[in-house]
């Protein structure tokens, strides 16, 4: 079988969250699959250790396509030139886009609808992009592959796709993130915290992350408990983070409030595992992967109790209303000074990790993409 798949955010040293899920399946579907050909479609000159394996050519295929411009002449045009001149029998796109043109039967992942729940959380171009285009991909895909549970019923509810096209396929943590043994730990909090216990909150700034409110609980946290713990804040900045940096200004505790930007994976899983406990208090997402992430490194997790978070926790993180400043400081002092709670969490942490495998999530999509070929 011949597979085609838009590859254009495997990107040498900038992995994120799509580009991270792209890699972690399709290096494993490569590799299983030797009697398939996958051609793999960037949008720029690739990295040659992004050809997993003989059974990969790779096409460079013109623009590149980063901002809502050149993402419809990328899709619209290029794409459908490439999948006509080549006759793949299916095309996987794994981040929510496709191509209406196109006749080629196609897989898509929804990560979430974010775009169009809460539209005034993205900037104006990107967000009328996706309010125009993303419901049209989705109806257009032939099958789709969501996140979680929530995204399949916020697809449902939303545009109206009947949930016999959609399977969930939970994401995984990636091999990096482990437990640390205490002289490592002791050995990150040296460096990034003088020593101290310290929060983690791992992401991208932007709105949707809810930081300002993280920011005064901690801050309340600080003020009442008197603990010595630091919040660090790892990721990059994105859009509209100012009002995070506000709130740090505005903060009695500010100098225990360190911004340290985007980290290499290897170091930010050192992080996860030198953390007293991993903060997601975001007010919307359509997976959660800090939280499977602090799990598998032995570390408690203080979470929203909202929309993929809660499903993708369980019962295995102290879970907030994350629009709650006081319950969200309370979770941190019973976090932080609750020795029996942490326990039970990184107990039920290392059950819950379980079910989210990528070798798991790549026989499910390699799965789809056969259904979808088949029509």
């Amino acid at each position: 079988m011949r597979i085609a798949v838009n590859t254009r955010f495997l990107l040498k040293n900038q992995l994120e969250g799509v580009g991270w899920y792209t890699h972690e399946l399709l290096q494993r579907i490569v590799r299983a699959h030797p009697e398939d050909e996958f051609l793999f479609l960037f949008d720029r000159p690739y990295d040659p250790a992004f050809l997993y394996g003989p059974n990969v050519q790779p096409v460079v295929v013109f623009p590149p396509a980063r901002h809502p411009v050149l993402w419809y002449a990328w899709f619209e045009w290029a794409v459908p030139q490439v999948l006509k001149r080549y006759q793949p029998e299916a095309f996987f796109s794994p981040d929510s886009f496709l191509s209406l043109r196109a006749q080629t039967p196609t897989l898509l992942t929804v990560h979430d609808l974010i775009p169009l729940q809460d539209p005034q959380s993205l900037p104006f171009g990107p967000r009328r992009y996706y309010q125009h285009f993303l419901p049209r991909y989705v109806r257009k895909a032939t099958r789709i592959a969501v996140v979680s549970a929530y995204v399949q019923q916020v697809v449902t509810d939303l545009l109206g796709v009947p949930t016999s096209r959609i399977s969930v396929v939970y994401n995984g943590y990636r091999e990096t993130f482990r437990p640390l043994a205490p002289e490592e730990q002791a050995a990150v909090r040296l460096r990034y915290a003088e020593g101290r216990p310290y929060f983690l909150h791992a992401g991208a700034i932007h709105p949707r992350k809810n930081l300002p409110r993280l920011i005064k609980a901690f801050d309340r946290f600080k003020t009442h408990a008197g603990a010595p713990a630091l919040l660090l804040i790892a990721g990059r900045l994105a859009w509209d983070s100012e009002p995070a940096r506000r709130a740090v200004q505005a903060a009695r505790h500010r100098d225990d409030i360190r911004f340290l930007g985007y980290l290499p994976e290897a170091e930010l899983a050192r992080l996860y595992g030198a953390a007293w406990g991993v903060v997601n208090v975001s007010l919307n997402e359509g997976f959660g992967l800090p939280i499977v992430e602090a799990f598998a490194c032995d570390t408690p997790v203080l979470c929203s109790n909202r929309t993929a978070l809660a499903e993708v926790a369980g019962d295995a993180a102290l879970q907030v209303d994350p629009e709650s400043v006081e319950e969200i400081a309370s979770g941190l002092s019973k976090l932080y000074f609750d020795a029996a709670l942490r326990k039970a969490l990184i107990d039920k942490g290392q059950l819950r990790r379980q079910q989210f495998r990528w070798d798991a999530a790549a026989q499910q999509i390699y799965q789809l993409i056969v259904e979808t070929a088949a029509g």
